[in-house]
């Protein structure tokens, strides 16, 4: 029978919570104010790994969660309905039939963020500094307001409202992938201090850069390497073995499949591909939007049960969009679960040390029963 909840014991730092993303923040925020503000923000290769590093002071002004202070009440979160003045001018929103821009009657609204790593204005004057390569850094850096009421989880939502939220991730990839500027459009969720997040309201960003990101040139690369030599495409082969093989399954529908990988980095990393081979998720259809909001509230679900609600991410990867589609390729979620601490070991060699065998987390997931047939809404 399947277990309805099943507590997760590991020897993980009681102060877990307390590093990364948010602990840089606070430590920065003594410096803030001696830092000399750039007219725009930067983007400056590193000529040994090509890779990519945005400078942008204005992150340094966010706010961020305080080790010893709740997130901020309903009443002042600037992302609940109401509180559009709070929030620079909507791009988007899926709203009721007579509601107006930037006022209430919203179900999902997309703003700019407020202090962006990249800005939407101007151009890349791509230039040299001496053996350095820079650029303008020009892009897009956008919030995805899930709901209009204060609701800090995303699995708590209705599946509809999160069928919502896909589509206008599809949407707002579509329209600025019509920029020639932009190459590439991450949207990525941030739930928890430890995992980044400075406000609690469920929501989720999108940045677009006009470069592909190192970590995706490497993946695409290696699916290139494994299409070249096989003639496959690496993720179609994963789908087949895992769904042959089950004992890494965490679920599984007629148009998805949920699986904990077999190198997982993390406990309980669990990814979400689509069986059908498609290289861009913008590219999604209807019918998949609709499996795929079961599918992504399921597994979050699972996720916060079992792990009594941990911080994690969630990233969409998917392909640049000045490609057409790739037959190499997939695009997949990523969900990460933070649960242990990525130190120097990790930054130093690029290894993991995984305490958790994905067999077992997908087993204990697979066991945790949920219902996911309720769900709150406005």
């Amino acid at each position: 029978m399947p277990r309805r909840r099943q507590r997760l014991r590991l020897c993980f730092p009681a102060n877990l919570q307390h590093y990364g993303e948010i602990e840089m923040d606070e430590n920065l925020k003594g410096v803030a104010g001696a830092i000399k503000g750039l007219a725009i923000p930067e983007l400056r290769k590193d000529p040994i790994v090509g890779r990519w590093v945005i400078i942008a002071t204005e992150r340094a002004k966010r706010p961020v969660s305080q080790k010893q202070e709740p997130f901020p009440e309903s009443s002042s979160c600037p992302f609940c309905a109401g509180n559009e003045k709070e929030t620079p001018h909507e791009i988007i929103a899926y709203r009721s039939r007579g509601s107006r821009q930037d006022e209430p009657g919203w179900r999902v609204r997309v703003v700019p963020n407020k202090y962006p790593a990249l800005q939407i204005e101007g151009d890349l004057n791509k230039r040299g500094d001496g053996i350095y390569d820079r650029m303008n850094g020009i892009g897009a850096h956008e919030v995805i307001l899930e709901c209009p009421f204060h609701e800090t989880s995303l699995a708590n939502l209705t599946e509809d409202n999160i069928r919502e939220i896909l589509w206008v991730y599809r949407d707002r990839l579509v329209d600025l992938k019509k920029d020639p500027r932009l190459v590439y459009g991450m949207v990525f969720k941030n739930v928890g201090a430890a995992a980044g997040a400075s406000l609690e309201h469920s929501h989720s960003q999108l940045i677009v850069t006009p470069i592909v990101p190192i970590n995706v040139w490497e993946e695409m690369t290696g699916a290139m390497e494994f299409y070249n030599y096989r003639g496959r495409c690496i993720y179609c082969d994963m789908i087949y073995q895992e769904a042959s093989a089950s004992k890494r399954i965490v679920m599984e529908t007629p148009h998805f499949i949920a699986f904990c990988p077999y190198a997982s980095r993390f406990p309980f990393e669990t990814w979400i591909l689509p069986k059908v081979h498609n290289s861009h998720f913008e590219n999604i259809q209807k019918i998949e939007v609709d499996d795929l909001g079961t599918v992504m509230k399921t597994v979050l679900m699972k996720l916060e049960i079992c792990l009594e609600r941990p911080a994690y991410n969630y990233i969409i990867h998917t392909s640049p969009f000045d490609t057409q589609s790739l037959p190499h390729y997939h695009w997949h979620i990523e969900v990460i679960p933070r649960l242990t601490r990525v130190a120097g070991f990790e930054w130093g060699t690029g290894f993991y040390i995984n305490p958790v065998p994905p067999e077992q987390a997908a087993s204990m997931l697979r066991d945790t029963a949920v219902d996911v047939s309720g769900g709150r809404t406005a």
